[in-house]
């Protein structure tokens, strides 16, 4: 995954902090996460087409997968990321 922030922002910090706090529960998935300041490589935030930050894109596995904004709500954050929580009624992927 990438997270393209845009420099040391209260912002940018609580989506980093909330990133790492809600992944951190989920010890079955090995996660790989690259921060990236858009302030010191704006071309890799170009590459990647991200018009606003925070945004965090999911790579691998495929499909690809983007999410804007602080990622502070937890259930949107790991339906988005297609990650499994058992703590979310109803999922289907906890049956």
């Amino acid at each position: 995954m990438k997270l393209f922030i845009a420099g040391r922002s209260p912002r940018s910090d609580l989506a980093v902090e909330n990133l790492h706090r809600m992944l951190a529960g989920n010890p079955e998935d090995d996660f790989e996460l690259t921060v990236i300041d858009v302030l010191e490589d704006p071309q890799l935030a170009e590459d990647d087409f991200v018009l606003a930050t925070p945004t965090l894109i999911k790579v691998a596995p495929t499909p690809s997968r983007r999410i804007i904004g602080d990622l502070s709500d937890r259930t949107s954050l790991l339906r988005g990321l297609d990650i499994r929580d058992n703590s979310l009624p109803g999922d289907p992927k906890t049956t």
